[in-house]
């Protein structure tokens, strides 16, 4: 495609159908101290005088020590992720329609599926969706699908609400109701009402917004005796320590749902991810997203094929279990590769330096005066801070000092004002630690 630039009459008009008058203007999210400074390069430069120049601008960005999380992590991602993630057959490769050239994709693909079913302990797995977030609508018109009756689904009051966000949106507009669900102040944990009220579902988040491990095989039982489908929401590093959605209560949850960017995905502007699904085999039919089988040929050679496609594209629109599903391709490969080099026992062991790397700055940081730990109960790697200042302000403050502290819960409208949602990954070292701890000091002490 060639590139052809807009003249100023086809620039105005293009502003004009959008309602503005200036092309800064499409960037007024981007905070006015980001846009500080002069952006503009000088003209007719060489590649290699380029080159310096972009050099000598990176010099100015401070790197920061990363203590936010909130559903995107940052993580180590092995080199020979992205190196074989990158080769052309995998980077540039589309949908696998035609298996007899496609054998590599599809079975990267199976392998996919078959590593998360093992981390769920769930039978089938899809390949894939857009995000953790949509994939749980997904998960909740699936239960609708399976269940029928009255479409309403209960929604923890601490879900991350990004994800809330989401369910609004896609399923706000087909008159599904979300009942909310309360947490109990103390704990930090769901507080189940006596009636779930004909609902479908019940969403379990394990870990929930606030960082803290909810007691999963009473919530899968409850969900059960009451007739109800039990969606576990999962971060799939974690799963290699704690227990699979699968062995939840006395028959495991039905679907586990999760976000797979912690599975060698890069932080990098907000994407892109990809959505994992699991489910029981008996509901497999009603699982949106590709399915990869392995099979036979007629001269009896093993292979790879696409199953079950109930996608708009293969049946028609009106039959098909969803109608914006797809294969995060390029995602899923590198979250695989990801998964076979660690293996099992790597991605345990980088779970376990998670956990005791947040746990160590957990203590540093209570030990601090006025500084609160507000929920008690087990967590992973993430934890929340009750400080005395807004967290807000102790997050702008910290930035100073050259660290990412965290996620001012408020902002999301959970918690209080000073309720800062703080993460530790392997990524962070003792010196990160007691540098966070020296820093929050410091700025309790003038914010």
């Amino acid at each position: 495609m060639p590139y052809i630039p807009h003249d100023a009459a086809e620039t105005a008009a293009m502003l004009a159908a959008v309602g503005i008058q200036r092309l800064d203007q499409l960037f007024d999210e981007i905070p006015a101290a980001l846009q500080a400074g002069d952006m503009a390069l000088p003209e007719g430069l060489s590649e290699m005088a380029l080159q310096r120049e972009l050099e000598h601008r990176a010099l100015d960005n401070a790197p920061l020590r990363c203590f936010a999380g909130a559903g995107a992590y940052a993580h180590h991602i092995p080199a020979i992720v992205w190196d074989i993630a990158s080769r052309g057959e995998f980077y540039s490769a589309y949908t696998p329609y035609q298996p007899e050239a496609s054998q590599g994709t599809l079975q990267v693909l199976y392998e996919y599926q078959s590593f998360i079913t093992r981390l769920t302990g769930l039978e089938v797995s899809n390949a894939s969706l857009y995000d953790g977030a949509s994939g749980l609508a997904e998960a909740c018109l699936m239960a609708l699908r399976i269940q029928g009756g009255e479409p309403a689904i209960l929604v923890p009051e601490h879900l991350l609400p990004s994800w809330r966000r989401v369910l609004d949106g896609m399923l706000g507009l087909q008159r599904i109701r979300l009942r909310s669900v309360p947490y109990d102040p103390v704990t930090g944990t769901l507080r189940l009402p006596d009636d779930a009220g004909g609902a479908a579902a019940l969403i379990i988040p394990q870990i929930n917004g606030f960082g803290v491990l909810e007691a999963v095989d009473a919530l899968t039982d409850w969900a059960h005796a009451r007739g109800l489908l039990a969606i576990a929401v999962v971060n799939p590093l974690a799963l290699a320590l704690l227990k699979a959605p699968g062995e939840w209560g006395a028959r495991g949850a039905d679907m586990a749902v999760g976000e797979g960017q912690p599975l060698g995905i890069p932080l990098t502007g907000g994407g892109p991810y990809f959505g994992f699904l699991a489910c029981r085999k008996a509901h497999v039919r009603q699982l949106p997203g590709r399915l990869v089988a392995k099979t036979v040929d007629g001269q009896g050679r093993e292979g790879f094929c696409l199953t079950l496609q109930a996608r708009e594209q293969h049946i028609r629109r009106g039959k098909a279990t969803s109608n914006i599903c797809t294969n995060q391709g390029l995602m899923v490969t590198a979250a695989t590769i990801h998964m076979a080099a660690l293996g099992g026992h790597g991605l345990r062991r980088t779970a376990l330096i998670c956990h005791q790397r947040a746990s160590r700055l957990r203590e540093y940081l209570a030990a601090l005066p006025e500084v609160r730990l507000p929920y008690a109960g087990p967590f992973f790697h993430e934890f929340v801070l009750r400080l005395p200042r807004p967290a807000s302000a102790v997050r702008d403050a910290l930035l100073g000092h050259g660290i990412l502290a965290g996620v001012p819960l408020a902002d999301a409208g959970l918690g209080e004002a000073g309720d800062l949602l703080v993460c530790a990954t392997e990524l962070l070292e003792e010196s990160d630690l007691r540098a966070y701890r020296d820093a929050l000091a410091t700025v309790l002490e003038t914010v």
